[in-house]
């Protein structure tokens, strides 16, 4: 999967355009529904812990206004797996980057 762009409210993984939070995995894209709007807690990641990727990419908004709460942090940590927490464009970018490197998720809040 390539994000091919990333705009408030909306992104384009190849090719497709998604107008509500998405979970990006290696082979598919799910919807995103958090319990608690901008705040992810370890309830919001279970699917995504339980596809064991290297590295999770959280993307927090275009203002960067979704909070990690530190149990998500402390999860993923005794699990081994690598957060990256930064707003949604770069977010996006980084996943591009590591994509082909790296088995990466990105979760991706299209708002605010």
């Amino acid at each position: 999967m390539r994000i091919d762009g990333y705009r408030f409210g909306q992104v384009t993984i190849d090719g497709r355009k998604y107008t509500s939070d998405v979970i990006v995995f290696s082979d598919k894209i799910v919807s995103w529904w958090r319990q608690a709007g901008h705040v992810v807690a370890v309830a919001d990641i279970k699917e995504i812990a339980a596809a064991r990727p290297e590295v999770l990419i959280i993307g927090t908004g275009a203002y960067g206004a979704v909070r990690v709460l530190p149990e998500v942090e402390n999860l993923l940590s005794s699990e081994g797996i690598k957060l990256i927490a930064l707003p949604t464009r770069e977010a996006c970018e980084k996943y591009n980057r590591l994509r082909d490197k790296h088995r990466v998720v990105a979760a991706l809040h299209l708002t605010c």
